[in-house]
């Protein structure tokens, strides 16, 4: 009796109510993958820009809260990092919105824009070290080809060698290339010019006012020893960072100051309460049917734990099967959304781990509940 598989027999005797609940669970997995993917998808692209940086440490004001916030701060303060011990190099960075104007149909569509100095790339994109010489030129951009459509068919319409001009704040703008960077929860596209030409297009920025300082350091240098430095000769009008840093800096600002890494959260703990409702209501149908079953082999003499371990191992079988076409959907859809959005959105392993130690769990859980009608199970009563 005991080698006789009970758990699954008495699963696969309603084939109907089966399916329903590996339906029922299925969803319940899809829900918290989404979430899921959606939260990391947002903290990697809000960081792409900072991680896509050329800069061993990061200089910002001391006032800004993100990247769609950063405050400009005098560029001396960059400058007089210059002096310091394993420094070899500084670069400052503008960034700023403006609205771009669609070349195809006329609408206007916020974009992010970014101004560096091109004499030497302060991005680690290949394709901007390539095109330093055309964005010395006047009214030259470089345009990101991941951007979203509603910015116009630019990217098709350059690789055709056709001109692509359009206007951005309102003045004349040139693409002479592109590069690969892709939206954010913060902005559908991405430009990169020069920092006269960003000057040009925002004629309310003074030169002596910058986003973003990079700073570049000597290989061999011990890097905590010089960011302890600049903190020291630098009022607190600034802050220098690490690069991961200044990315960590970027990811807390999503997590905490806005609410929707809470929203993420909630729908995860949505997802898995409703799977647990699910496969609760199933055990618990599935266990007062066989309740006289259960009472049967009490007055054969197997106890509780033997009864409550055939529940158990419902759960987990229910676990295991659910799981499977919930992670398989899942795929499809990360790859449906990633396609319609540009967002980073694809599956990784431990973010498939996590949510199957949660279908075990919520289905555990369940059956513990469960478990408790085990207890109306008395042979007197069939006797």
């Amino acid at each position: 009796m005991r080698h006789i598989p009970l758990a699954w027999l008495q699963l696969s005797r309603e084939k109907i109510r089966l399916m329903i609940a590996l339906a029922g669970i299925a969803f319940a997995v899809i829900l918290m993958f989404m979430q899921l993917g959606f939260q990391a998808a947002l903290y990697n692209s809000a960081v792409r820009f900072h991680q896509n940086l050329q800069g061993d440490l990061i200089l910002i004001s001391a006032r800004s809260k993100a990247l769609s916030f950063m405050e400009p701060f005098s560029w001396r303060r960059l400058y007089q990092v210059l002096g310091v011990n394993g420094v070899v190099a500084v670069s400052p960075v503008y960034v700023g919105f403006a609205d771009w104007k669609n070349p195809q149909d006329g609408s206007f569509r916020t974009i992010y824009v970014y101004g560096f100095q091109p004499y030497g790339s302060a991005f680690q994109l290949p394709e901007v070290s390539q095109n330093l010489d055309k964005l010395k030129l006047n009214e030259t951009i470089l345009f990101d080809r991941a951007s979203r459509s509603e910015y116009g068919p630019i990217a098709d319409t350059f690789q055709q060698e056709k001109v692509v001009l359009t206007e951005l704040g309102g003045k004349r703008i040139n693409v002479v290339g592109l590069f690969t960077l892709g939206p954010s929860f913060g902005a559908d596209g991405n430009i990169i010019t020069s920092d006269s030409n960003f000057l040009r297009l925002f004629s309310n920025r003074r030169s002596g006012e910058i986003n973003i300082g990079l700073i570049q350091l000597q290989p061999d240098v011990d890097r905590q020893t010089v960011l302890n430095t600049v903190k020291a000769i630098l009022p607190p009008d600034v802050r220098v960072l690490t690069h991961q840093g200044f990315v960590q800096f970027e990811k807390n600002y999503w997590q905490t100051s806005t609410a929707i890494g809470f929203i993420f959260t909630l729908g995860v703990s949505m997802g898995f309460i409703v799977g647990t409702v699910i496969v609760y209501q199933i055990l618990y149908s599935d266990v007062s049917t066989h309740l006289s079953e259960y009472a049967t082999l009490k007055a054969m003499g197997y106890k509780n734990q033997y009864l409550l371990s055939i529940v158990f191992q419902e759960a987990v079988i229910l676990a295991v099967l659910g799981y499977i076409p919930g992670f398989a959907l899942s795929l499809g859809l990360y790859d449906l959304t990633k396609n319609a959005t540009f967002l980073p959105l694809e599956m990784a392993f431990d973010r498939a781990f996590l949510v199957f130690l949660l279908t075990v769990l919520m289905c555990s859980i369940s059956g513990v509940i469960a478990m408790r009608k085990l207890n109306q199970a008395d042979p007197a009563d069939i006797f």
